[in-house]
């Protein structure tokens, strides 16, 4: 093998064990949990429910610049004091509505919950739907604008039915046949 191939070879192995090292980051993904109360009779009664929504700390930080003090770190203190601004960043990106009403959302609570890969925000909150007959409709844009790589993944449990999606900026909007 002469000299240019080693070198070459060389190379490649090199490019393979710092390339990734140096590129890697974590995916952009919120998870959002609906948990709705089924109303008994007919489709026009109103829906009710509750809701979780875990956003990773360091993607509100890139929209929101929570890490005030600058150490790479996201302190309690930091989003609590953020908590208004997070909530309106946040629900202004989600959108419940049934038939061409929109639904209440109503933050309950603001907490911090550690996923595997870093900690995120968890937003709890209760939803209220206009008595109307047609599907739940979800309207999900969160970092969108900023990030066409985030993904929001959305769990559905109304009663003993459970369904499961990935939104993305192609599939933003979807409807729960609940």
């Amino acid at each position: 093998m002469n000299y240019s191939v080693r070198l070459h070879a060389l190379a490649v192995c090199i490019g393979l064990a710092w390339g990734p090292s140096a590129s890697a980051h974590s995916a952009s993904d919120a998870y959002l949990i609906l948990d709705v109360a089924t109303p008994q009779g007919t489709s026009a009664r109103t829906l009710t429910g509750h809701g979780q929504w875990d956003i990773a700390l360091r993607d509100l930080d890139f929209a929101l610049s929570l890490d005030v003090n600058g150490d790479g770190n996201i302190s309690w203190g930091e989003v609590a004091a953020r908590r208004t601004d997070i909530e309106r960043y946040a629900f202004a990106n989600l959108q419940l509505s049934r038939g061409t009403q929109r639904c209440v959302i109503r933050p309950t609570q603001q907490l911090v919950d550690g996923h595997a890969d870093g900690s995120y925000a968890a937003l709890l909150f209760d939803f209220s739907c206009p008595a109307v007959a047609g599907e739940l409709q979800l309207d999900y844009h969160l970092f969108f604008a900023i990030d066409p790589s985030h993904r929001g993944i959305v769990t559905v449990r109304a009663g003993t039915n459970v369904a499961t999606a990935v939104l993305a900026p192609d599939r933003a909007r979807i409807a729960l046949a609940l």
